[in-house]
């Protein structure tokens, strides 16, 4: 079927959940304004369908079973340059907004925020502006004045994907090809940076983080 030439007006926009209802439920919310390509709960399905279909915007989650939003939203841009991204998360806590608009993201909304902020955050980004939650947008502010430890690097961040997923030393240095004592330092250098001290509490980061589910 021809699409409608209202259809084609529309900004397209693609959506990445995990979660299948609130994919579902986001698609509903925005359906009436914009033309929503698709919802997919990977990243690796984002980015190929993204290849095909060049979307508008783009509204991506934290947790993702492939990999994070962040690593999605950073190749999508490669991919995509002129798409724009907003993060809608459960994820409040400022340094990791402030590694999403590293990332390249123009916007993050939290899920508990009303329906009626997501709209305005596409609205806004699509104009080229950036849009952060008004629940955290203080926090955030403070965090870019105040910012603490520096970010952990691309290499750093699998490191402690494959740490808070259970794998040991032998196992991560095998999943990235390095060898066994570079897997060790890794790991004792991101817990220098984040001022932890157990496994335990690197998992907790990486929940609360979003860099695992």
């Amino acid at each position: 079927m021809q699409p409608s030439m209202s259809r084609t007006k529309l900004a397209t926009v693609l959506i990445a959940d995990d979660h299948t209802l609130v994919a579902q439920g986001l698609a509903s919310l925005i359906a009436e304004k914009y033309f929503v390509i698709s919802t997919v709960e990977s990243g690796t399905e984002l980015l190929n369908i993204a290849a095909t279909c060049s979307p508008d915007l783009a509204l991506i989650d934290v947790s993702m079973p492939d990999m994070t939003g962040l690593e999605a939203a950073q190749k999508l841009l490669k991919l995509v340059p002129r798409c724009k991204v907003i993060f809608v998360s459960m994820h409040s806590t400022p340094d990791f907004v402030r590694e999403a608009f590293g990332a390249g993201a123009m916007g993050y909304v939290l899920k508990r925020a009303a329906a009626s902020e997501l709209l305005d955050a596409m609205q806004e980004v699509l104009k080229g502006n950036a849009y952060i939650s008004r629940q955290i947008a203080s926090g955030v502010l403070a965090s870019f004045l105040h910012p603490r430890s520096a970010a952990l690097t691309e290499r750093q961040r699998q490191v402690l994907r494959l740490v808070a997923e259970g794998r040991s030393a032998k196992e991560i240095a095998k999943c990235l090809n390095i060898s066994v004592k570079t897997a060790q330092f890794h790991k004792t250098v991101i817990m220098q940076k984040l001022g932890i001290h157990t496994t335990a509490e690197l998992t907790k980061y990486a929940i609360d983080h979003g860099i695992i589910s």
